[in-house]
């Protein structure tokens, strides 16, 4: 498996050029959000999204990009950045990828006024430029995002999820954002083109083969920062304890559902769930559902002429499933 170096090789120029112009749009004539957006400027993460977005472009207009393209992926950054932040407010949580969170340095109502700012930020720019498709693109993934997270936190104090509920589930909450990366690559170039939902759907199938892979690691199935268990702790349902309730039996059932509704805060219970998860078959599944969505990814970019960035949408698509963290 590549590293996401390596990945990133054909469009370095790019990606460097757009941490510039994104630092530009993040200024403000206000100190304090200065310092703050500084902050959250050097705690990127992979700059996963910016990727997808340069590496459609490129790969659908043969290596062209132009201003669009930068905005774009700035607007999907700044306006993720702010549903991070409001997260971390909503989660009360103190840290974001190791280090502290905003909300733990500045406090809850500093850290939702910054979100709502990067959210007005990300919106004026499209706007200023004329870019309502590409706008429109991403006001929807907002939508879903939110429809995504409600509908979990609905179904979660009921655990009656049944597997197409949770597809629902990850679709909105994590697959949209990876599908308006893509589909907004391909309208920053060719807009109006069937590239544009073509690649939309192309984002959708990494983004949901991203989330099981996530939820396999609630299962200690890699050695990861994120502890074992912490899903069930929070009553997230995920694919393979969904098969495994699923195809259980009414005493086995109960056991589970009484477990994670009742007894999530007990170490013991927890990892006696995670066995019996691991022990029926939970694990292979949600893998063979995984690689499943892998696969109708790779059948779309298959459609596509060889060239550096498909090669680099291919390993991405590869990294997605074999990342250990």
């Amino acid at each position: 498996m590549k590293v996401v170096s390596q990945i990133k090789a054909p469009i370095a120029h790019e990606m460097e050029l757009f941490e510039k112009k994104f630092s530009l749009f993040m200024t403000s004539r206000v100190a304090l959000l200065n310092k703050i957006t500084h902050f959250i400027v050097n705690r990127k993460g992979k700059q996963m999204r910016p990727m997808f977005v340069f590496l459609v472009a490129k790969m659908v207009s043969d290596g062209d990009v132009n201003d669009r393209v930068y905005r774009g992926a700035s607007v999907i950054e700044l306006i993720h950045t702010a549903t991070l932040v409001h997260d971390d407010v909503v989660d009360d949580s103190n840290t974001r990828r190791g280090f502290f969170s905003l909300n733990a340095l500045w406090k809850n109502k500093i850290a939702v006024l910054v979100g709502d700012y990067l959210l007005s930020k990300g919106l004026l720019l499209s706007i200023d430029n004329d870019d309502f498709d590409l706008l429109k693109i991403i006001s929807v993934a907002v939508r879903e995002m939110s429809e995504g997270e409600l509908l979990q936190i609905e179904k979660a104090r009921k655990l009656d999820i049944t597997e197409e509920v949770y597809y629902d589930i990850i679709r909105q909450k994590t697959a949209t954002l990876i599908a308006a990366c893509c589909s907004l690559g391909a309208a920053a170039v060719k807009p109006d083109s069937e590239h544009v939902e073509k690649l939309r759907k192309f984002g959708e199938l990494i983004g949901m083969a991203f989330q099981i892979k996530d939820d396999l690691f609630d299962y200690g199935e890699k050695k990861i920062g994120k502890p074992t268990g912490i899903d069930i702790k929070e009553q997230k349902m995920t694919l393979p304890l969904i098969y495994v309730l699923n195809n259980a039996d009414d005493k086995d059932k109960k056991w589970l559902i009484n477990s994670v509704k009742n007894h999530n805060k007990d170490k013991k219970r927890v990892n006696e769930v995670i066995e019996f998860v691991k022990d029926n078959g939970g694990l292979e599944y949600a893998q063979l559902q995984m690689k499943n969505y892998q696969k109708q990814a790779l059948d779309i970019l298959n459609t596509y002429p060889d060239s550096e960035y498909k090669e680099s949408l291919t390993d991405m698509v590869e990294y997605v499933i074999e990342r250990e963290k």
